[in-house]
């Protein structure tokens, strides 16, 4: 396969990827329930810039602003696989650096949260290294 292939199917993937992370916050989901420490997350307010917000609202945020991100990879992994098409060489650089911050995520998301986003980092890293090699 070649690369704008390559590109769209990780681009595929980082949607799917997407859509899992943001439907997360619109379920209020937690792998442990409806614990203490989300009670209190929700319970606790406090003013912040001139702002009434809870720990819950800047959770919720920060999910959604990576969803963004996301959604932001997304379709610019789709417009790569265009560009692609005319001129694999020039987009090296810009795979590459796909391919480390997936990597990144990837780690992180082992580390710190659970498998599940790390195995779509990594299949995301996998077509990205092969859209990579094959651009030359």
């Amino acid at each position: 396969m070649d690369t704008t292939r390559w590109l769209r199917i990780a681009a595929v993937i980082s949607l799917l990827f997407t859509v899992g992370h943001t439907l997360g916050g619109w379920t209020d989901w937690s792998p442990m329930g409806d614990n203490d420490v989300l009670k209190a997350m929700k319970a606790v307010h406090f003013d912040t810039m001139g702002a009434n917000r809870t720990y819950h609202d800047f959770f919720i945020g920060f999910g959604y602003s990576i969803s963004v991100a996301m959604l932001l990879q997304t379709v610019l992994l789709w417009q790569l696989a265009s560009i692609a098409r005319s001129s694999t060489v020039s987009l090296r650089p810009l795979i590459g650096a796909f391919v480390l911050a997936s990597v990144a995520s990837a780690v992180l998301a082992w580390r710190f949260i659970f498998p599940i986003p790390a195995l779509f980092s990594l299949a995301l890293t996998a077509c990205l290294v092969v859209a990579f090699i094959s651009s030359r």
